[in-house]
C-alpha cells in the first residue's frame, strides 16, 4: 500500500489481503519497536529477544500455536533413515522426526520453553538445532503443526 507523495508506505497502515486459505495481514509503522520491544537494529541473534508480559500471556494461552509458527517459520518435519550393518546385509530403519533450527539462542529458549509446557521431549542437536525425534512427541507435534502453507 502505498501512500503520500513520498511513495513509501503510510504510516500506521494496516493490509488484508485474502488467499485461498489463509488471509495475510501487513503492516507498516515506525512505532514497531514500541509495540513488539523484540523488533529492533541488527540481527536477532545477536540482541535479546524477550517477550513482553502480554506476549507471554498468549503464548501460555495459545502455545501450539506458538509451537506450530514457529516450525514453520525455522522448522522442518521429515523422514530419518537409519543404516544398520549387520552380517546378513544392511537392515534400514525410517521414522519421522521434526527439527528446529535458529541462531537466536533466545528464540531456541521460547521454543524449548513451550514444548516443555506442552509436554514435549526435545534434544539439542548442536549449537543451533533442536530435535523432536521420539514416536510420542512426534505423533503430538503432528497433531497441531500441520503442513506449510
Amino acid at each position: 500500500m502505498r501512500g503520500g507523495r513520498s511513495g513509501r508506505p503510510s504510516a500506521n497502515k494496516v493490509r488484508i489481503i485474502r488467499k485461498i486459505g489463509c488471509v495475510e495481514v501487513n503492516s507498516h509503522s515506525k512505532h514497531w519497536p514500541c509495540l513488539f520491544p523484540q523488533h529492533g537494529a541488527g540481527r536477532k541473534h545477536e540482541r535479546a529477544i524477550t517477550l513482553a508480559s502480554w506476549q507471554k500471556e498468549i503464548v501460555d494461552q495459545y502455545t501450539q500455536e506458538f509451537v506450530r509458527g514457529l516450525i514453520h517459520s525455522d522448522g522442518c518435519r521429515f523422514i530419518n533413515r537409519v543404516r544398520r550393518p549387520l552380517r546378513s546385509g544392511d537392515r534400514w530403519y525410517e521414522y519421522p522426526r521434526y527439527n528446529f533450527t535458529n541462531v537466536s539462542v533466545d528464540i531456541q529458549r521460547l521454543f524449548t520453553d513451550a514444548l516443555d509446557r506442552l509436554g514435549i521431549a526435545w534434544k539439542q542437536m548442536n549449537a543451533t538445532d533442536i530435535s523432536v525425534a521420539r514416536r510420542e512427541a512426534v505423533a503430538r507435534l503432528d497433531a497441531f503443526v500441520g503442513a506449510k502453507y
